[in-house]
């Protein structure tokens, strides 16, 4: 057995990773009008402005550079070497970023932590906007994936292509869809149609997308009716909504939003006749003590459901780098992996990210919560020695939650 060094052994295996995987690796369309990035692992410095004229020289570089993340431009240019305001902008696709980061699911409390750099004061799950002690606002977070944020970030994505698709017109044989290798989904969008949009151009993009500043009074919501579940565009998704909220919302759900005690009896007791008027004009004036308020409450809340939640930076950024399919993820040793849009609700991102699928290695585990890497739930663990299979035991390194004590003499 020999003992490594724990840097050295995650550099050795990202090595590995590419050594055998580089002919898998496949260029952006376009790949000579692109920018290339690489956050390099030893170094830990960040080479940005990079090109490439054959498909060769790209892939050498991965096994020359050996990066713990690799990126494309969003953006093409006439000379993507150069810095920025010498590069030539000649447009740019359209990105999504949609990460559990955005989305706060409820789990982020049992596995994801936070800490004040400048107090040392800690804390579970999304970290405040100020330090309680010392009234500071940066923090150093540690976030973990799981199944339920997973699935949330899943959700989101689902609901973003369709936006794209039967609102915005997009097709889905333009876009490819990827899980991230962390924590989300990227979706690219390659059109003629969005080439040249600005960054304003993008934002409005992204304003219909998220819902902002959209009332649902402008969208068939009156004193007198309301839209109908098969309204095109944001009055379809407003009523859409309202039908899936008042299906599953409990009573504390619905005094969350504002409404009164006999407002909620009232949509209670007459669940079943409000599910039914769907059929014919929906509910928005049958029900006896449901007021146009209450009603405006629920319709605000049914918008907030039908909205996507993703990183409005990243895609209104017309000169944004985005992680390379096929690359691995520095911080969870995962490679970002394609799926099919036809297939995303049956896609186990945690089972086909795995990206070192054979072998075992032992390791220190400081601490980690339960997570899952391939089939296995592996953890909670604190101050533990365990051998676990490659592809965990990498996720930890990678995380900073363990460190490497002995491995095969085969790995090097």
């Amino acid at each position: 057995m020999i003992k490594i060094d724990t840097k050295a052994f995650i550099q050795a295996k990202f090595s590995e990773y590419y050594e055998k995987n580089s002919l898998n690796i496949h260029p952006p369309s376009s790949m000579e009008k692109r920018e290339f990035g690489f956050l390099l692992l030893k170094e830990r410095i960040m080479l940005r402005h990079k090109a490439f004229k054959t498909a060769q020289e790209f892939r050498d570089s991965f096994k020359t550079l050996i990066p713990s993340h690799v990126y494309f431009s969003s953006a093409y240019y006439e000379r993507p070497e150069e810095e920025m305001e010498e590069k030539g902008w000649l447009g740019a696709d359209l990105v999504f970023d949609i990460d559990a980061d955005h989305i706060s699911a409820p789990c982020s409390k049992t596995h994801d932590t936070w800490s004040c750099p400048h107090c040392k004061t800690t804390g579970r799950g999304t970290p405040p906007k100020k330090c309680p002690k010392c009234n500071k606002q940066k923090f150093e977070e540690k976030t973990w994936p799981c199944e339920i944020c997973l699935e949330s970030a899943k959700e989101e994505t689902i609901k973003l292509i369709d936006i794209l698709t039967n609102d915005l017109g997009f097709s889905t044989n333009e876009m490819s869809l990827s899980f991230s290798g962390h924590r989300g989904y990227h979706l690219h969008v390659e059109s003629k149609d969005i080439l040249t949009l600005n960054s304003t151009s993008r934002k409005e993009i992204v304003d219909y997308i998220v819902g902002i500043g959209l009332d649902p009074q402008l969208h068939g919501l009156s004193k007198i009716g309301g839209p109908n579940l098969d309204d095109f565009g944001w009055r379809g998704r407003i009523a859409r909504g309202t039908y899936e909220y008042l299906l599953s919302a409990t009573p504390e759900q619905l005094e969350k939003i504002g409404l009164p005690r006999g407002v909620i009896q009232s949509l209670g007791k007459h669940k079943e006749r409000i599910l039914e008027s769907w059929k014919y004009k929906g509910p928005w004036t049958m029900i006896k003590g449901v007021s146009f308020e209450s009603w405006s409450k629920i319709a605000e809340q049914a918008l907030k459901n039908q909205a996507a939640k993703i990183d409005t930076v990243v895609t209104t950024d017309v000169h944004r780098l985005i992680r390379l399919a096929d690359t691995l993820h520095g911080k969870t040793g995962l490679k970002k992996t394609e799926t099919s849009i036809a297939t995303i609700e049956e896609f186990d991102p945690l089972k086909s990210a795995v990206a070192f699928p054979h072998g075992t290695a032992s390791v220190d585990v400081s601490e980690a919560p339960k997570f899952r890497v391939g089939s296995e739930f592996h953890g909670p663990y604190r101050n533990e020695k365990v051998e676990l299979p490659m592809a965990a035991a990498l996720f930890l390194l990678c995380k900073g939650s363990a460190r490497i004590t002995e491995v095969g003499s085969s790995v090097r």
